[in-house]
């Protein structure tokens, strides 16, 4: 199977934050709801600390590549790890 990080709808964005995505998606394997927004938070303090940060567009093509290869479980956890995002940022 290919891996997402070598999808060509990736290719543009820097392989830092893509790897920085990989470390978060491995890290966050197991966690329940209830971890995952602190998990969540942490991760966005350690992407500042090291000045990753992501365009609107860079997380929309991030989000649509990782669907194609997600699992129905992880498609779950993914929609609502967005949501999260997203209720956030409204905040």
């Amino acid at each position: 199977m290919t891996s997402w990080l070598n999808d060509p709808d990736v290719a543009h964005i820097d392989r830092t934050k893509l790897d920085f995505l990989q470390m978060l998606v491995f890290e966050s394997n197991g966690l329940t709801q209830e971890q995952m927004l602190p998990f969540l938070m942490a991760v966005a303090k350690r992407g500042k600390e090291n000045n990753i940060s992501f365009t609107e567009e860079e997380v929309d093509t991030i989000i649509k590549t990782l669907q194609k290869y997600a699992s129905p479980d992880d498609l779950a956890k993914m929609n609502k790890m967005t949501a999260l995002f997203r209720k956030r940022n409204k905040l």
